[in-house]
């Protein structure tokens, strides 16, 4: 093996060890028990226990939730209050699952709801419904949420609302936008499962998969207020041209900017005033484990941002951008450095491949790097351990990536195009590949200089 092989086998190596610390300090399980601590018969809420419940006070416990890491979530809960548990019943993508006691799981699909996820809203909204003020509700919400609890307002069918969630994804639409038109074809998005808990008294904790932790964005906000409305849906279909929408959710959104039906519930309206929401892990928490580990390694570290969004390839572009400034100038950071970034992207599809936005991430930063000395890697990967469709959470490329797959007859330019990077990174070695992490908390994106 040449010195210019070992130097990538190294980087390669650390840029994974650092991507699983990020992933490690966002362990769902261990965020609710930094967050919830059980006394005798109270129940202390927050890091700095900042507010307390008389447990006997409270008839009845009951868990609910959605979402990729909702699983190990509700595993913290019920090792901390168990048999106190009276109910709990929560939705989960296939294959994210933990052994629970007093927990019903409902495994369903994502990024496009199934009926699998509608049967399992439906039972958790009926729970709900039985809930008065002397229960107390435990809402457990991650990443996922918005696609794991799907039940279809009025009228809509879900295959109606696959239909419009593909378009919205596929146009390139943030996930901001995304969730706006969630909630207003949904019954339960955008504040209304508080409105079915209402009078009890609600904790809900949120695992942050979306810039800035907007709470009303996190799973579509499902016990916080919604500050989108109905106008804003009708701008949003509008911007991206979404002309071909199935009549029944046009005919629901043209009642609903026409007062006919009823707007999702707004600050200071009364169903929130017993609910306390809470962040117990985000993006940003990650980039800093990541920056930890990669001190440990003796690297010179730069946190960019946990705010990143935009098109796939303009950030891939920017990143690339910045590993050339340092192998040139020396700035922002002298080698060895660790340029660390967070957030989501979005890809507009125009192709039929197969991938997801960290792979596609990780092929059109690749094309960047052609021609670079080998001693830069750039990695982009889900914390979540899926990206888009496929069995890998991303991508770690270097300047010989083109080139690996060109050897197996890959053309790299053809295959981004196409929005098809798992095939080309899957001949070119380039797949990050970690299975599902039972966490979510977005992207993170590494580039590494020797």
């Amino acid at each position: 093996m040449t010195n210019s092989e070992n130097m990538l086998q190294q980087l390669r190596s650390e840029a994974s060890t650092i991507f699983t610390s990020a992933i490690k300090a966002v362990n769902p399980n261990q965020a609710i028990k930094r967050y919830v601590h059980v006394k005798d018969d109270y129940l202390y809420i927050g890091t700095d226990d900042e507010i307390k419940f008389k447990l006997s006070d409270y008839d009845r416990i009951i868990l609910i939730g959605a979402g990729k890491a909702t699983a190990p979530m509700a595993k913290a809960i019920e090792d901390l209050l168990g048999n106190r548990i009276d109910n709990g019943m929560i939705n989960v993508k296939y294959g994210f699952t933990e052994e629970l006691k007093h927990t019903k799981i409902t495994e369903a699909d994502h990024p496009v709801p199934d009926q699998n996820g509608v049967e399992g809203t439906k039972k958790i909204l009926e729970l709900l419904q039985t809930a008065t003020e002397k229960d107390l509700v435990f809402s457990l919400i991650s990443g996922g949420g918005s696609a794991l609890l799907p039940y279809p307002a009025s009228g809509i069918t879900l295959r109606q609302k696959q239909e419009l969630t593909k378009e919205l994804i596929a146009c390139g639409a943030s996930i901001d936008e995304i969730n706006a038109v969630r909630k207003h074809i949904s019954a339960v998005k955008g504040g209304q499962m508080a409105r079915a808990a209402y009078p009890a008294t609600t904790i809900n904790l949120m695992l942050s998969d979306v810039v800035a932790d907007k709470i009303d964005v996190i799973a579509s906000g499902p016990f916080t207020p919604d500050s989108s409305s109905f106008h804003d849906v009708w701008n949003i279909i509008n911007k991206y041209g979404l002309n071909e929408i199935p009549e029944s959710i046009r005919t629901y959104l043209d009642a609903g900017v026409k007062g006919e039906k009823p707007e999702t519930p707004k600050e200071n309206d009364p169903v929130f005033q017993n609910v306390f929401n809470f962040i117990i892990g985000s993006n940003i928490i990650a980039l800093e484990a990541a920056e930890k580990k990669a001190r440990e390694l003796g690297y010179q570290t730069l946190i960019l941002s946990s705010m990143i969004e935009g098109e796939t390839r303009d950030v891939a572009r920017v990143h690339s951008a910045i590993a050339k400034e340092i192998l040139m100038t020396g700035r922002p950071v002298l080698p060895p450095a660790c340029i660390i970034s967070g957030g989501e992207t979005t890809v507009t599809i125009r192709g039929k491949g197969l991938g997801g936005r960290n792979q596609e991430f990780g092929l059109a930063s690749a094309l960047d790097l052609i021609g670079l000395p080998p001693r830069v890697v750039i990695l982009s990967g889900g914390t979540d351990g899926n990206d888009g469709p496929t069995d890998a959470a991303g991508a770690i490329v270097d300047p010989l990536s083109v080139e690996r797959g060109e050897i197996a007859g890959l053309n790299a330019v053809s295959f981004l195009q196409d929005n098809d990077a798992y095939h080309f990174l899957d001949k070119s070695q380039d797949l990050l590949i970690t299975g599902p992490t039972n966490t979510n908390v977005m992207d993170v994106r590494l580039i590494l200089i020797r």
